[in-house]
């Protein structure tokens, strides 16, 4: 899982829709989308996912959903994002299945040491810095944590938490192979500009690295 990731949150995205954020993202480079709802009923986080996955469609972009396996099972997505407290990676990868995507959050290093025997196809290193949209975490990582992640795990791994267009770099050089960005795109003046700089900033990096 590498380059922009958009990690949505509705209440940021002020008078514009979320699917018109959404679109602007992918449109100016977000490479996967994870859905986050926590008030919604399920009914309605159904709705919306079936809505945000037949706009994803066309673009190639992977729908993730945050926490529901219910709710990725019955729109069709591509995959889920599970913290330490959701349901147990083994159990969501028999749900769900082999071709699934699966992101798994680490917030201490227990969690890191864990994350190595599983199949699970991305780290979602949680927080890199402290963020009022990361409230539940034990402490930010930092930049120094981020590195010690990559220099022992074996995952690509995502990093999200107060990430912006000033600290990019800094994130993708520590380790992160991919960027998962919340207020900085839901609640940007241009969410398409927002996306393109720093989807330009991942790509830059990585292919400095030889990597694309």
């Amino acid at each position: 899982m590498e380059g922009l990731y958009l990690v949505t949150d509705r209440d940021l995205c002020g008078r514009r829709s979320l699917t018109d954020v959404v679109l602007a993202s992918v449109r100016g480079g977000a490479r996967c989308v994870q859905l986050r709802e926590k008030t919604l009923s399920t009914r309605q986080f159904v709705e919306e996912a079936l809505a945000v996955r037949d706009l994803l469609a066309p673009c190639h972009v992977p729908l993730i959903i945050n926490d529901r396996l219910d709710v990725a099972l019955a729109a069709g997505a591509d995959g889920v994002h599970i913290g330490q407290n959701d349901m147990p990676y083994a159990l969501a990868r028999r749900l769900l299945g082999p071709r699934a995507i699966i992101g798994v959050s680490v917030e201490t290093w227990e969690d890191v040491e864990q994350a190595q025997a599983l199949d699970c196809n991305y780290l979602g290193v949680s927080p890199v810095f402290t963020t009022p949209t990361k409230t539940d975490t034990r402490g930010a990582w930092g930049l120094e944590g981020l590195a010690k992640i990559r220099a022992f795990s074996r995952h690509p791994l995502v990093a999200i938490g107060g990430i912006s267009v000033a600290n990019a770099e800094a994130v993708c050089r520590a380790g992160a192979d991919g960027l998962a960005v919340v207020s900085a795109i839901c609640a940007a003046d241009d969410p398409f500009q927002a996306s393109q700089a720093l989807a330009a900033i991942v790509r830059r990096v990585r292919e400095e690295r030889g990597v694309r």
